[in-house]
This record gives structure tokens, sequence and C-alpha cells, in this order.
């Protein structure tokens, strides 16, 4: 009589079975590990790039508002806008200083009229260093009390956009595009462009704002002559560079 044998395996798996479920979870978790760095790497140059955009946008909006309300007089020595070329560091930058109107006290504190000494320039960030060495910030000084006789300018000085690369006033006369507007000038441009470009620490990528804001319409300007100087300007940007147009009314009276 033939007796058949049956043999059971025994519960578990085997070294080799181990071996390639260890290997098939390890293979695993380094995509979800390798993923999930992509993705938060990504959400933070993201992020880096709306706030440096954020940045770029609030400063050229700050600006184009003083142009805009830019205090004006029938005695042309009380009306002032100033533009100088220099350089920051290496790097060529603007000097932009003018009267304008605004409610915005420099000292909430003290009592000041609506009238302010507006100054826009381009200083090194002693406190904030990238890869490259120092970053430079665009700053505003406000001065509650004007005076073209005063040897130190005085006032409230605070940044207004950090990790500024470049920051660039240029002035349209009718015909054509200058890069400085000296205080010898006996009359206004008509049409004033930014250009603000902010450097990204450690990328190569950069926030660009380019707007235009026009000095002429609240006074009788030309359609024509505008015009002209929008072409001009349209010409001459680079390819890129985005331009707005400023709002049409004009400064507000004092």
């Amino acid at each position: 009589m033939i007796e058949n044998k049956v043999h059971f395996r025994s519960g578990g798996f085997t070294l080799v079975e181990v071996l390639v479920a260890s290997t098939i979870s390890a293979f695993i978790a380094l995509v979800a590990v390798s993923t999930l760095r992509a993705i938060t790497t990504s959400a933070t140059m993201l992020d880096s790039t709306i706030e440096a955009a954020a940045e770029v946008r609030f400063a050229s909006r700050m600006i184009r508002t003083d142009l805009v309300n830019l205090y004006r007089d029938k005695d042309q020595k009380n009306t002032r806008l100033i533009g100088m070329a220099g350089e920051s560091g290496d790097v060529p930058s603007s000097y932009l200083v003018l009267y304008s109107v605004g409610r915005a006290k420099a000292r909430s504190d003290q009592a000041e009229g609506d009238v302010y000494e507006v100054e826009y320039y381009l200083a090194k960030d002693e406190e904030a260093e990238d890869e490259e060495g120092q970053t430079s910030a665009l700053m505003r000084r406000l001065w509650p009390y004007p005076d073209e006789e005063q040897v130190e300018p005085g006032g409230v000085v605070t940044v207004i956009a950090e990790n500024i690369d470049v920051f660039e006033v240029r002035y349209f006369d009718g015909e054509e595009w200058a890069d400085e507007w000296p205080e010898e000038m006996q009359t206004l441009p008509q049409l004033v462009e930014i250009n603000i470009v902010a450097k990204q620490p450690g990328r190569n990528d950069m926030v660009m704002e380019s707007i235009t804001v026009n000095l002429v319409r609240s006074v009788g300007a030309t359609a024509g002559a505008v015009e002209a100087g929008q072409q001009t300007q349209s010409s001459e940007q680079s390819s890129g560079q985005s331009s707005g147009q400023s709002p049409t009314q004009g400064p507000t009276s004092r």
C-alpha cells in the first residue's frame, strides 16, 4: 500500500521574498521623498517670486502715487522734481526727489502740512547679504518741512523694497528720453518712466516692473505729445518689460 505524503509549508516568507519586498519598499520611499522634496522646493521658489514681485509692485505704485500727486505752484520755483543718475556699487542707479501732496504723516505724533519732500534712492543693505555679497534696498525719505535751502536733508527714511538690483528713472521732454532731470530745468517732463528690477537671493531669476507716469495730461497737454512719448518709450523698452499707464486724475490740490 502506497502512502501519499503531503508536505505543508510553514507560515512566513523566505529570505528572498523579504529582500525583494524591502527593495521595492525602499524604492517607493525614495521616490516619494524625492517628489516631496521637489514639491517643497518649487513651493518655496514660487513663494519667493511672489514676495519679490509684490515688493517691486508696491514700490512702483508708491512712486507713481507721489508723482501723480506732484505739488504744482504758479511759481515754478516752488515746484520741485529733480532726477539724477549715479551708481549703487557697480550698478547704475537713479536718484529722484520731488515735492508731493499727501495725507499720510511722516510722524503721527507731530503736526505736519500736506506738502512733503519725497526722495527715492538705492542704498546698500548693511544687514542682508547673498552669495554674491551685499544686496541693495530701495529707500524712501519723507520730509514734512521742504526747504530748498536746507543743507542736510531730514525726514523719515524707510525701506520699501529689498534685494533691488536696478532702480532706473528716465524722463521724456516731448522729443527724447533723458536719464537726468536737473534742478536747472524750468519745466516738468511730460513722461516719467520707472524701472525696478529685484534680484532673488540664490537664484538667477529677476523680477521686473516698469511703469510710465504722465505728468502733462492734467495741465492741458496735447494728445499728440502724449502719444509720441508713449510710442518712443515703447520702442526703447527692452523685450520682456511690462509697461503700465498712470491714473488720469491730476494732483491733489493743496
